[in-house]
């Protein structure tokens, strides 16, 4: 039972939704099955609460009734009183009745709410009511709880546990069968209208009707579970989110993705997201109620309500409420389990919630990279000799083609390249001092040096300087302190590089950079010739790639057999794939594959491929030349990360393409690195990739490895610029949408200044409309993050029949998997709609993405009068754009 409205996540389907159901894989339990045994009586519950409804009225020490006619918020069409003929003990049972009010009263029908708020409340335990639900279209009782304080903030942020609710039942479903769903539902996350819900739906066994009979619904709730039963049997869990931490104890992901909150952080006062027990760590009290109609009965199965239904009333049946505490550790409410088989599986009773993954954060201000010299000099960076009199100069190397030379003369000098407006030569450029800040994490300045003469002094160190706000402030070093921490060698090409966070923790300023100098010591160098090339300061590729093989090895991650003592080959195959990998495994048991541990031959260079989760995947192209000689040989892959602390094996089956290796033939095997990651691999030090018959079965087996890589590939496609959604017609792969009214919105002649824009017209079922993307159709509006907005212009033509109807904006993206919704107030222009006038709308992309849009998949935007209040209106858009202004 909702605290307040609902808000229905993507309208196309939300009316359905409401029968929550998981779906697969698995993930890890915190139960401990050592202490329960599932097919044994539980004996540690302890009663400590209960009301078996003996007496001859409601009893005021445990009860309390709410007497209003608000109904939650829910468009509910009672008011609740404390009336006996609404509510009474009688028979041994208490009686909810719902019937029709008085003429003239404020909502049609009266029914009872009943709550235990500062009279019993609980945290952890089980929660149980045995009861005959009412029937009839319109009919909705409940049995749930809410928090006695909301510690965490407001409707959702400190919870909602639903314990049983059912809409309807015995009305026909779409199949023509009588409506039998139970549902037990969580409700959390950010504050209405972004909240969010988890939960299932259950029938009862052998085709009974709830409405028939006296069944036991409840709950076990301990710490960080609860678990839903119906007589006894355990149909649903749901658990707090499982937060997964790499090797640098960063959050990447979720390996359980469970219920969330977000509220006000204590000591920062800012708003944040957390994945804990919270809310679900708080007392809550009990409530029992019967409404009827509301936004949810309303729009399923036969719609709306059926008076029949009500007229003589509708009795909500409750045989008793008993509540008992786990004697084991009440203060968990662990060691009472009433478990089966499944109910932690994904696939069986496991829900899985509605948590958003935890991301790294965005790298803050300041660029991403500037290349100062690669063989080309920029114009913004030129080449300098402080005070040697030299001019450094463009040569040609043999091994790598351009490179920049700098000599020492007998006059002391520093050389380098120099980014300060008197240094400034070329025509097109100019001063661009390097703002590091953003990259204070990853960035480096890095480049490599081949000496070709060294100083004459044998005395002589070689040294890296950097400046930064025209030398108020510096830092110097020896070149040996880098990285790679070695010295220079006569004829030898070697890198160098320095981490950003090693200068700014010894006080340089990194947020602009203007000098790095590479030289021997003042006054120490005269002799010296030295080349230099690909001088930078960046970051890494916010997408990475890792090519463990393509036309040939990469040298820090070269081929690998395990334990049979052979030695993987590269040979020539077809024309399209040219140098291959080769494997060949004898009669020793053995894996093989591309590993970078230097025990085994690699550079030490594991890959991190944390910040492609989405989108990433593994994927090669393989050809048994020779299948192993047991038939029964299975393929696999197995990856393993940060010196095998995790390992993920999986069979090669298991690959998007679904296929089985076929002998003599080159076929492709993708797999996403978010499965990887949902299977337990910590991403961000990937050191071994294993392609191999399983253990011991693969003797015999000849097979090669090409285009072998761990890459985003959606990291090629640059996101669009921008999309007109509506400029004299509907923009392709695109439609004018009327979610659940049945209308088909139409393109109409305006004025002469807006020609053909698109109208719509609400009649008497609840809608919402706007435009809407074909399925597999998204816009990606990263690039307009910083700028970019959504704008449109409306004309409303007939205003809703309800004068207190709000007028709305709402975009979602990737398949409603976030969303945003606000009043046409909050744009820009901050007005709100008039009747016959054109008026401009304009919500701003950054305020979408701070609101929690992920703006990367964008692929519905709606404009219209708040749920169930639009009857009556008539609204024409046009100029709809997503685009810088």
């Amino acid at each position: 039972m909702t605290h307040a409205a609902r808000n229905i996540a993507s309208y196309a389907v939300g009316l359905s939704a409401l029968a929550l159901s998981g779906c697969g894989g698995s993930t890890n339990t915190d139960t401990d099955l050592t202490k329960v045994d599932p097919t044994q009586p539980v004996s540690d519950w302890v009663m400590v609460w209960s009301d078996e409804f003996d007496g001859t009225s409601i009893d005021a020490n445990k009860w309390r009734h709410e007497v209003n006619c608000a109904g939650g918020g829910n468009n509910e069409k009672q008011c609740y009183t404390d009336s006996d003929e609404n509510s009474f003990v009688a028979d041994g049972l208490l009686h909810i009745v719902a019937k029709p009010a008085p003429e003239g009263s404020e909502k049609p029908y009266t029914s009872a709410r009943l709550n235990t708020r500062y009279k019993a409340d609980f945290k952890y335990g089980r929660f149980e009511m045995r009861a005959k639900l009412p029937a009839g279209q319109g009919a909705w009782p409940a049995f749930w709880m809410m928090p006695t304080d909301e510690v965490y903030g407001g409707w959702p942020r400190s919870g909602e546990i639903d314990i049983v609710e059912s809409v309807n039942l015995k009305a026909s479903t779409v199949d023509g069968q009588p409506e039998a769903n139970v549902y037990g539902t969580l409700h959390y996350g950010r504050e209405w209208p972004n909240n969010a819900s988890s939960g299932k739906a259950y029938l009862l066994p052998d085709g009974a009707n709830p409405a028939d009979d006296f069944h036991d619904y409840a709950i076990e709730w301990q710490e960080g579970e609860i678990r839903w039963y119906v007589d006894n049997y355990l149909y649903a869990t749901q658990r707090k989110s499982e937060v997964r931490y790499n090797s640098k104890d960063e959050a990447v992901g979720l390996a359980h993705k469970g219920w969330f909150t977000e509220y006000f952080d204590q000591v920062t006062g800012e708003l944040k997201t957390f994945w804990t027990t919270a809310p679900y760590d708080q007392q809550f009290y009990m409530i029992l109620n019967f409404a009827v109609g509301g936004n949810w009965p309303e729009n399923v199965n036969e719609l709306g309500i059926d008076e029949a239904a009500f007229a003589n009333g509708n009795t909500f049946a409750i045989d008793y409420v008993r509540v008992y505490e786990c004697a084991s550790n009440p203060d968990t409410g662990k060691g009472c389990e009433t478990v089966r088989p499944g109910y932690d599986k994904l696939d069986d009773a496991l829900v899985e919630g509605a948590a958003p993954t935890p991301t790294l954060p965005p790298v803050g201000g300041g660029d991403t990279n500037v290349n100062i010299f690669d063989g080309t000099l920029n114009p913004n960076w030129p080449a300098w000799d402080c005070c040697g009199g030299s001019t450094p100069t463009i040569v040609s190397d043999e091994e790598r083609g351009d490179v920049m030379q700098f000599t020492v003369g007998n006059q002391p000098t520093v050389n380098g390249f120099i980014s300060r407006e008197e240094f400034i030569t070329d025509a097109n450029g100019k001063a661009s001092p390097f703002d590091a800040s953003g990259i204070i994490d990853n960035g480096t300045v890095s480049f490599k040096m081949k000496v070709v003469s060294a100083p004459s002094n044998p005395d002589s160190s070689w040294l890296f300087k950097i400046e930064s706000v025209g030398a108020s402030t510096a830092y110097e070093v020896a070149l040996n302190t880098s990285v790679e921490g070695v010295d220079p060698v006569v004829g030898q090409w070697q890198d160098y590089t320095f981490p950003i966070s090693v200068l700014a923790e010894a006080g340089l300023d990194i947020s602009a950079l203007d000098v790095v100098m590479i030289f021997p010591a003042w006054g120490t160098g005269e002799g010296a010739e030295y080349l230099v090339d690909e001088v930078q300061i960046g970051a890494p590729s916010t997408s990475p790639e890792l090519v463990l093989f393509a036309d040939g090895e990469n040298p820090d991650w070269p081929m690998w057999d395990c334990c049979g003592g052979s030695t993987p080959t590269e040979e020539l195959d077809d024309d399209a794939h040219g140098l291959v990998a080769e494997f060949k495994i004898g009669a020793s048991p053995t894996v093989m594959g591309f590993i970078t541990r230097s025990a085994n031959g690699g550079s030490d260079k594991p890959f991190d491929a944390t910040s492609i989760i989405e989108n990433g995947v593994l994927s090669f192209e393989m050809k048994v030349v020779d299948a192993p000689l047991n038939p029964d040989s299975s393929w696999l892959i197995k990856l393993e990360s940060d010196n095998a602390a995790t390992a993920v094996e999986l069979p090669i089956t298991e690959s998007i393409e679904g296929v089985a290796p076929t002998t003599g033939q080159w076929q492709t095997f993708t797999f996403p690195i978010q499965s990887l990651v949902s299977k337990g691999l910590d991403v961000s030090a990937i050191d071994v990739v294993m392609i191999f018959p399983a253990w011991g079965t693969g003797e015999g087996a000849t097979y090669r490895v090409d285009n072998a890589k761990i890459y985003d590939p959606s990291a090629e496609k640059p996101a669009s610029d921008e999309l007109t959604l509506f400029m004299n017609t509907v923009a392709d792969n695109w439609s004018i949408w009327d979610c659940c009214g049945g209308s088909t919105p139409t393109e109409e002649q305006d004025d002469e200044a807006h020609g053909t824009v698109a109208q719509y017209v609400i009649g008497s079922q609840p809608t919402v409309m706007g435009f809407f993307a074909d399925d597999g159709v998204y816009f990606d509006a990263s690039n307009l993050l910083e700028t970019g907005v959504v704008r449109f212009e409306m004309k409303v033509v007939d205003m809703p029949i309800n004068p207190d109807s709000q007028w709305l904006f709402k975009i979602e993206s990737g398949d409603a998997s976030t969303a945003v919704e606000l009043p046409l107030s909050a744009s820009v222009e901050g007005e709100t709609p008039r009747t016959g006038e054109w008026q401009t709308y304009t919500f701003t992309m950054q305020e979408l993405f701070s609101r929690g849009l992920d703006i990367s998949a964008i692929d519905v935007v709606m404009v219209f009068p708040a749920w169930g209040t639009g009857e009556g209106a008539v609204y024409r858009i046009d100029n709809a754009v997503i685009a810088n202004p």
